[in-house]
């Protein structure tokens, strides 16, 4: 069975313009083209694109997916070199995993300190508050803040130290 262009874009939950492109940056020379000149995509294709919009996904350029995908198409001698790519890769990942979770973390604790703020009427709510009273997640990402801030004003005395 054969599918077209937006129905591998509407399966995969990408644009068909992105297929599109994908196959202008040359990322699609294994996909099939009908007798009209556009291109008709296999069942066995599907691994490959979504592989291609995965590598996308977390942060790899065109030319880098570009790169992965030649050594894919030279066979098992490049196994090693396509390993340590996805290896880097996947260590940006965690690194941008890990920041995104910072900036959860803190959206969770103002949407906390909002929210009884709103309730109490004012956000002096929240400075004579022990961290008891505190939800433990909450506990944790002020503590966390605080640690932050000590460490800030630590660098700065050491740094204003003649």
């Amino acid at each position: 069975m054969y599918y077209t262009v937006c129905e591998v874009a509407r399966r995969l939950n990408l644009s068909p313009h992105t297929i599109r492109f994908y196959g202008k940056e040359g990322l699609l020379d294994f996909v099939d083209r009908d007798q009209n000149g556009n291109r008709i995509f296999k069942e066995s294709d599907f691994e490959k694109l979504f592989i291609i919009a995965s590598l996308k996904r977390s942060g790899m350029t065109i030319k880098q997916i570009k790169e992965f995908t030649v050594l894919c198409d030279k066979g098992d001698s490049t196994i090693l070199q396509r390993l340590n790519i996805i290896k880097k890769q996947r260590e940006i990942v965690d690194e941008e995993i890990t920041k995104l979770q910072d900036a959860l973390d803190v959206l969770k604790y103002k949407t906390w300190l909002y929210e009884v703020a709103l309730e109490a009427g004012t956000t002096a709510v929240h400075e004579h508050m022990p961290p008891e009273e505190m939800p433990p997640n909450i506990r944790k990402i002020k503590e966390r803040i605080r640690l932050l801030t000590d460490d800030m004003e630590a660098r700065y005395k050491k740094a204003a130290i003649p």
